[in-house]
């Protein structure tokens, strides 16, 4: 399978937020995992001061947006087992910043216009394009326009992640012709009409084959008015594609015991280095040295839907709580202020530093021992995740991926991963605050195992590169398979007596026993890759594998799709390819002609039924 991830920022290239963190972390883990995987991405002027050594310039073309004719630049490199693509235009991207622009929309026009112009340049031909919120969103759009003319385009599939409904690339209806080059059909049959207003994101929802929210609870709430920004009427229109994959965290970056960033490095087993990191943090902000005394932090962009509001209404209150406060962000200019006075009454308990700092913000995490994250909506939500990893317990509000990832503490069962409040209620988020702040007081060894709960979580991205490979899967009809490593070439050559044939039912049969398996697994040059099944649909139903005496046309059949498994993989699980991952050769050397795809492995009925197959 051939994905092209089309994304406006990623790390560690250029970063405004978290689209940049999924960017630069989800593609290497779909490599892992056997996609043929590249990222396509604007070359930004920051991209070329910091990177310009390692990039390979490819080729040139023109864009033609609207009534310009425009010239687009290709650059390459190979990081991660990923080809990382970068679009160069001067006058576009030649700027210190990203976004914020008066003509964001013509330069994102040209990007989308621009990433299906190129195609005929990249290494393979996608069978899925991943857009990522408004500024890809008119590629499912030049797809379809393109693709009146030309069946190919028709051939690929895109898939649309939102990472926050708020941004939706809105522009007046002149702008259609004239900045973007699409006809008038586009908004009379309201694909790309919204209250009187071109909505990029809404036509990507419409014509993308697969939309998903960041996050199985944001996906559920962006049905509902008070999240979706008016848009709560298309995504329930489209709920049949739209699901909710949750986002991980790069769990060798954010690594404790490994850290370069923090003062001192530790595990759960061993927090001394913790609390040597708490010290330092307070050293570092002006904070009394009292070791004993909670630290409650906020790393966050300072502006209303973070629920900030909640604290401006109680912020006198969680002062006088046995605590220290921490602050790092920047935003609105009331919430700065906001801060920045509430710090001046409290010194030596309260801290605040306006701006952003990765230094900072990682002796935050590894410093503090409270979390809070209020937020009136959050799509995913990547801090929970990383102070967790930190052993720094999140309190946070229950709505969009805080709710999935933050299990709320249960005294009576000593249970949960965090502290947690439903209601946007300042009452609410105080009483939990002061259980956290107490907890750590009152009773160190029940906080000491919430910690360690905490610390336990896997936020890897091995889960979610699982579940978009089965959204890539369901639009395409192609399945997939991480190859394992190739048997020794005596135990390959060993008779095989029994081989496990794969029972399923006759509608959705694999291969029929009267046909023969193809043959083209066993040309030479593709010995040593998996082999190909044919499969009608993507494998989304539980089959059960067991070994049996079959007829003869089974049996030799069976024999040419699977091989006997070794002991080794027939103790594990079938779906944690996250405990041993093993790249895939095609995938890291980027050779489509020598990749034979395979079918992707499925879940048994029956709990410990199934054997995972080596091939």
């Amino acid at each position: 399978m051939k994905i092209l991830y089309a994304a406006s920022e990623a790390v560690p290239f250029c970063k405004t937020g978290g689209l940049a963190d999924v960017a630069g972390s989800l593609p290497p883990a779909l490599a892992e995992q056997g996609a043929e995987t590249a990222v396509i991405l604007p070359l930004y002027r920051r991209v070329r001061e910091k990177f310009a050594d390692q990039l390979t310039f490819l080729c040139y073309d023109y864009v033609d947006l609207a009534w310009r004719h425009t010239y687009c630049g290709l650059f390459s490199m190979k990081k991660d087992g990923v080809i990382w693509y970068f679009l160069d235009n001067e006058q576009y991207f030649g700027r210190p910043e990203l976004y914020g622009c008066a003509d964001d929309g013509e330069r994102f026009g040209f990007f989308s216009r621009a990433v299906v112009k190129m195609l005929d340049h990249l290494e393979f031909w996608p069978d899925v394009i991943h857009c990522n919120d408004w500024q890809t969103a008119l590629i499912p759009i030049y797809l379809k326009d393109d693709g009146v003319r030309e069946d190919r385009y028709r051939s690929i599939r895109t898939v649309l992640t939102i990472h926050n409904i708020e941004y939706q690339g809105r522009y007046d209806p002149y702008c259609l012709g004239d900045l973007f080059g699409l006809d008038r059909g586009w908004v009379d049959d309201g694909t790309l009409l919204l209250d009187g207003d071109l909505n990029l994101l809404k036509g990507a929802i419409l014509t993308a084959d697969a939309v998903n929210a960041v996050s199985p609870t944001y996906a559920q709430e962006l049905k509902n008015p008070y999240f979706a920004h008016r848009m709560e009427g298309i995504l329930t229109q489209c709920g049949y594609k739209l699901s909710g994959v949750l986002n991980g965290i790069d769990m060798k970056l954010y690594d404790p015991a490994a850290d370069g960033r923090i003062t001192a490095n530790y595990t759960a087993e061993d927090l001394s280095g913790k609390a040597a990191d708490k010290t330092a943090l307070q050293n570092l902000m002006g904070l009394n040295e009292e070791p004993n005394t909670p630290i409650i932090a906020m790393v966050s962009r300072l502006v209303s839907h973070k629920g900030l509001d909640l604290l401006r209404e109680v912020m006198g209150d969680i002062m006088e709580l046995p605590a220290q406060f921490v602050v790092l962000g920047s935003g609105d200019a009331g919430y700065e202020e906001f801060f920045r006075r509430t710090a001046e009454r409290y010194p030596g308990r309260m801290a605040v530093r306006l701006g952003y700092n990765e230094a900072l913000s990682m002796a935050i995490y590894a410093g503090a021992d409270l979390f809070l994250m209020p937020s009136r909506s959050e799509p995913c939500g990547l801090s929970q995740m990383i102070s967790m990893r930190y052993g720094t317990v999140p309190i946070v509000r229950e709505t969009g991926g805080l709710k999935d990832t933050v299990q709320p503490y249960e005294a009576w069962r000593d249970a949960g991963t965090g502290f947690t409040f439903a209601n946007y209620s300042s009452a609410d988020m105080l009483h939990v605050i002061r259980e956290a702040v107490y907890l750590y007081k009152d009773y160190p060894d029940a906080f000491a195992r919430l910690r360690d709960r905490a610390m336990a979580q896997d936020f890897s991205w091995n889960r979610s590169a699982g579940d978009y490979l089965r959204i890539y899967g369901a639009v395409t009809g192609l399945s997939w398979e991480k190859s394992a490593p190739e048997a020794p070439a005596a135990e390959a050559a060993a008779p095989t007596e029994e081989q496990p044939v794969i029972e399923v039912p006759a509608e959705e049969a694999v291969v029929s026993a009267a046909e023969p398996v193809s043959e083209t697994a066993a040309k030479p040059a593709a010995k040593k890759a998996a082999r190909k099944t044919a499969v009608k649909k993507p494998a989304a139903k539980k089959t059960t594998t067991r070994k049996t005496a079959a007829k003869a046309t089974t049996k030799k059949a069976a024999e040419k799709a699977v091989e006997k498994p070794t002991e080794k993989a027939a103790e594990k699980p079938v779906e944690k390819p996250a405990e041993e991952p093993v790249k895939k050769t095609a995938a890291k050397t980027m050779a489509p002609a020598d990749t034979v795809e395979t079918t992707q492995p499925v879940q048994p009925k029956k709990k410990g039924a199934a054997k995972k197959a080596a091939k």
